[in-house]
């Protein structure tokens, strides 16, 4: 086993799974954040004792996503030192400061206010509650932006020089930092973590919906708001994150093009248009993309915007450069297939809200709630296309996998592995089962925030006036 299995595969598949399983929570918490600073604004501007409904009952639900995210997140920084000794010794000069840059700003602003945040609304005035949930939701933001630009300082490195011991050296920290995919990759990962969020909002709407007509009740109104809200983020934001994963791809090609063959199954260079492959089974061994349906031609329109341009592939690369092709063209199909779901859920969503049945159209609402992990599965996909295009480099074209990892024996790594999963499914599977129990039953009025509920009040204020209106209501479109 161990012969197939060595210890560098070992150690990336530990740090697939745990990085996988981390993933799925800042991808969630980091909208979530967001989408309760927009209730609580909303709150304070209008009034509405709905829009606080929904910020408690989300608050609960962003405060186990948030703290699951930050173990999860521990254990994969272990892993830098156990099992890539090596890549921390020779890239640790670049990536240590800003992971520690990472910390010192956005972790600590996250810490600093999240108690406030949670536990504060009948503590402290209104203005600095809402000061405290825009600091949680900035917080989460700019720890996106560190991590995305330590990981994409690894695929295109710059503003470094090394030195006599084979280390990176940072030279210019602003090219560093701003290094040429970073601005894509921030753009692309951040409307990935809005588009995960108002999948799940819409996906519990839809379901409360649903189970509102089936019971033949009034449908809560606190799921007609967020399922609005929820379609209404998805209209916006759909379009624009499939523009910027086009250009996000324009810039791979650029700096990383051996991964877009990979993504595109060339292992053909094609010097007057290459097809698009739209599905197909890359054999690496025999170099070619077996039962491959394509369309002539028409990803040279999409990379180059002709269609006779150029196109080099994997046959131009040693062999020893490829990465597993594979892999990286049916996760990247993954993610795409997503995308276009997400874009036909944004255009039902808009044709239901023009003919005023967003609320009644139960083919509508299935679809949503279908589409509810979706952006899970999106990222995810996306994050493998990226991680396991780059290799056969942890830093590309400079530092190999295999020259990054720790000298460890086989079996020490696999034990470790199978612990990571045995543990990972029992702690995280309760708290996502706990999640999903939050998450079916509706909100209600005067819900119960992690407070329990406490009326408002600080330092002797008042709450101002709340627009008293109930949960359940005729056709009204909110």
């Amino acid at each position: 086993m161990f012969e197939v299995f060595d210890a560098v595969l070992l150690a990336r598949l530990q740090f697939a799974f745990t990085v996988s399983f981390h993933f799925i929570f800042p991808s969630f918490s980091i909208g979530l954040a967001s989408y309760l600073a927009v209730l609580e604004g909303l709150w304070l501007w209008t009034g509405r004792q709905i829009y606080l409904d929904l910020f408690k009952y989300w608050l609960k639900i962003f405060a186990l996503a948030f703290g699951m995210g930050v173990v999860s997140g521990i254990v994969m920084a272990y892993q830098f030192g156990t099992n890539w000794a090596a890549f921390s010794d020779k890239a640790g000069p670049v990536i240590g400061p800003l992971m520690a840059y990472e910390v010192l700003t956005a972790f600590f602003l996250e810490a600093g206010f999240l108690g406030v945040m949670l536990f504060g609304m009948n503590r402290v005035g209104r203005t600095l509650h809402f000061v405290a949930t825009l600091a949680v939701a900035v917080g989460t933001f700019i720890s996106a932006f560190w991590i995305l630009s330590a990981n994409s300082w690894m695929h295109t490195p710059a503003g470094f020089v090394m030195n006599a011991g084979g280390q990176f050296v940072p030279a210019d920290w602003l090219a560093v930092i701003f290094n040429p995919s970073f601005p894509y990759r921030l753009v692309h990962t951040v409307f990935g973590a809005y588009l995960t969020t108002a999948l799940v909002v819409g996906a519990v709407g839809a379901w409360h919906l649903l189970r509102a007509k089936s019971d033949k009740g009034g449908a809560n109104d606190g799921a007609r708001v967020m399922f609005s809200m929820a379609m209404g983020m998805i209209t916006v934001v759909a379009p624009l994150q499939i523009f910027a994963g086009d250009q996000h791809g324009l810039n791979t090609l650029e700096h990383q093009p051996v991964k877009v063959m990979a993504m595109e199954g060339h292992f053909q260079s094609y010097p007057d248009g290459a097809p698009l492959i739209l599905f197909g089974w890359p054999d690496r061994a025999a170099a070619v993309t077996r039962f491959a349906v394509e369309i002539p031609k028409a990803s040279s329109l999409i990379l180059k915007h002709s269609l006779d341009a150029p196109l080099k592939g994997l046959d131009s690369v040693d062999r020893k450069e490829w990465p597993p092709v594979a892999i990286v063209f049916w996760a990247f199909r993954i993610m795409v297939g997503m995308g276009m779901l997400m874009l036909a859920l944004a255009a039902l969503s808009l044709l239901a809200r023009v003919r005023h049945r967003l609320y009644d159209w139960p083919l509508l609402h299935r679809f949503a709630l279908i589409m509810g992990p979706a952006g899970f599965v999106a990222v995810i996909a996306g994050w493998v296309t990226t991680e396991v295009g780059r290799q056969p480099y942890t830093v590309y074209g400079l530092l190999r996998t295999v020259d990054s990892a720790s000298r460890l024996d086989a079996p020490a790594v696999a034990a470790s592995l199978l612990a990571f999963i045995v543990v990972y499914f029992v702690v995280f599977g309760a708290g996502v089962f706990y999640i999903l129990k939050l998450m079916g039953q509706p909100p209600h009025r005067g819900e119960q925030g992690p407070d329990r509920g406490q009326p408002v009040r600080a330092a002797g204020l008042t709450p101002g006036p709340v627009v008293a209106e109930p949960m359940a209501t005729g056709g009204r479109e909110s």
